[in-house]
């Protein structure tokens, strides 16, 4: 009786390589490349057509309140012109006081360029005309004032709902359409209301 020696068969060095392993490499790629696209698309859409926003201060209420979060159109204003009554997010003007790490502001759009504004008691008058203010509280003041006076061109009057508690173009005058972030359209935080505006 001889011994028999059993060995294993060499493995063949032009074989391709394990499918496991190609597998797990695949999977990994994919997965790399889908973070990817969706960290740039998330940048595409935040620079370019919609970003969320939160509300710092009182100056919109009851519209919005103080932690709310709405998302803001920055394409809309590349396809219409700017509406009076749009609820707008635009540059910190220069010099205004106040929290520094606050750079946009968000207010409404009263006047347009060219147009004439001003207080007659509480009400405010667009050339001439009594504006209606519907999303306006009934009880609302516009205070202080405003003495009469022309917007000029490519330049906006904007004010807070919150009409005595608001810094806004009664304080730093028109701002320039081109400051515009965008259209604030929808309230998304908090979950109690998707409201749009």
């Amino acid at each position: 009786m001889t011994d028999t020696t059993v060995t294993e068969p060499a493995e063949d060095a032009d074989a391709p390589p394990k499918r496991s392993a190609r597998h797990a490499f695949r999977r990994n790629f994919e997965w790399v490349v889908i973070i990817a696209v969706a960290i740039l698309s998330a940048l595409v859409v935040k620079t370019y057509l919609v970003e969320a926003f939160y509300i710092p201060s009182g100056s919109m209420e009851p519209t919005l309140n103080i932690g709310d979060r709405v998302l803001v159109n920055k394409l809309s204003y590349h396809l219409h012109d700017i509406h009076r009554g749009d609820v707008v997010v635009f540059e910190r003007p220069p010099g205004v006081a106040g929290e520094p790490r606050i750079k946009d502001f968000i207010k409404r759009v009263i006047g347009l360029p060219g147009e004439t504004i001003e207080t007659r008691g509480d009400a405010v008058y667009v050339n001439g005309k009594k504006l209606n203010e519907s999303y306006l509280p009934r009880s609302t003041r516009t205070i202080p004032s405003i003495d009469k006076q022309r917007i000029p061109a490519k330049h906006l009057w904007v004010m807070g709902d919150n009409r005595t508690n608001s810094s806004d173009s009664r304080f730093f005058h028109s701002i320039e359409e081109s400051t515009v972030v965008g259209r604030a359209f929808v309230q998304v935080w908090p979950p109690r209301s998707l409201e749009l505006l």
